[in-house]
């Protein structure tokens, strides 16, 4: 397992790094090959927000990329909360991973509703964060598996039967819509 550590608004120490290393140690006995983690620690300068340390990891594995965020008043609990989060996402991805092989399809649950974000007229939307990954071929089943994992609305991939770009979505009805290009 390959472990990367960053830090901003913050300075990583050696005790601080070896007990990541230790608490995300757990990870690589559950998960078959974990073969990175990026686990980056913030501190919010603002003194309104009491859990000012946040704690944020992406696990790439030979199957699912896994992803957490906690935050809390300290950098060790912050960590402690988000390597409990990333157990609870492999319980999750090896129950469905059986319920799959055993009876099939897995027609999900009921899905999160959310409020859409509408801009005002005044000011045009800003694009406030960028992020870069690399989209594998994968079937669209496997692609609801990692929509879920990941805990988002949509989720990008490319279809392993065509090679195109495909993005699943979770609807409001609780089912699973999939975008496919003309």
């Amino acid at each position: 397992m390959r472990l990367q550590v960053k830090g901003k608004n913050v300075e990583v120490s050696d005790s601080i790094r070896e007990y990541a290393e230790k608490k995300l140690a757990k990870l690589e006995r559950q998960l078959a090959d974990p073969t990175q983690i990026e686990l980056e620690l913030t501190v919010e300068q603002n003194p309104s927000i009491a859990e000012h340390h946040i704690a944020e990891a992406t696990v790439w594995t030979k199957g699912p990329t896994l992803r957490a965020r906690e935050s809390a008043e300290d950098v060790r609990a912050s960590i402690d909360q988000l390597v409990d989060k990333l157990e609870r996402q492999v319980v999750r991805y090896r129950e469905k991973k059986q319920r799959r092989r055993g009876s099939g399809r897995d027609n999900g649950g009921p899905g999160a509703v959310g409020t859409p974000v509408v801009p005002s007229a005044e000011e045009p939307p800003l694009i406030v964060k960028t992020k870069q990954f690399p989209v594998k071929p994968m079937t669209p089943e496997e692609a609801v598996l990692q929509l879920e994992l990941v805990g988002h609305d949509f989720f990008v991939f490319r279809n392993a039967e065509s090679s195109e770009v495909n993005v699943v979505y979770r609807r409001r009805d609780g089912n699973y819509g999939l975008i496919e290009p003309q």
